[in-house]
């Protein structure tokens, strides 16, 4: 049986939120045993020009949910980046999360050639079909954004390793 559509974006994105939720979790043990506040990570980066980590956590979740919807023909739903705490961040998550399994494979299998438009901030505008979205666009971003979060937690002392990446 071929990959399909909805195989190769809902059970990836899936796969990787999840695992999320366990760094966060980890995360904030890790902050209460050393006592100091676990929420700090929230402004974490690497580099002065670097979102910090509530971006990073906040755009995987908009990949997330922005290919489940447009995957699906639909538009994508609008969240306020608001989330100024690791609850609030593990909340987005599982808001993502639940998007993703109420969005069947009938919604979005057979969407490889569906025109997907994407209007970047700046003004401009990218075209896609369905595959060359989830391929080319989607997951790229989404596995960029989830490894940024990833090495942000792993240069604060956070014990994650390759287990903890791949979601096992």
């Amino acid at each position: 049986m071929p990959l399909t559509m909805h195989a190769a974006s809902a059970n990836a994105l899936t796969l990787s939120l999840t695992a999320m939720l366990r760094w966060l979790d980890k995360a904030e043990a890790h902050a209460v045993a050393r006592k100091f506040e676990p929420n700090n990570y929230l402004g974490m980066r690497l580099a002065p020009d670097m979102l910090p980590l509530s971006r990073q956590v906040q755009i995987a979740t908009d990949q997330a949910k922005g290919c489940m919807a447009r995957l699906a023909g639909q538009e994508p739903q609008k969240w306020e980046d608001t989330e100024a705490t690791l609850d609030e961040l593990r909340a987005r998550i599982r808001k993502a999360l639940d998007l993703i399994a109420s969005t069947t494979a009938a919604q979005i299998d057979g969407s490889e050639g569906r025109e997907i438009v994407i209007k970047l901030p700046r003004g401009d505008v990218l075209n896609f079909t369905g595959e060359s979205y989830l391929r080319q666009w989607v997951l790229p971003n989404f596995y960029f954004h989830v490894t940024a979060a990833y090495m942000l937690l792993r240069h604060a002392g956070v014990e994650l390793g390759k287990a903890d990446f791949l979601g096992r």
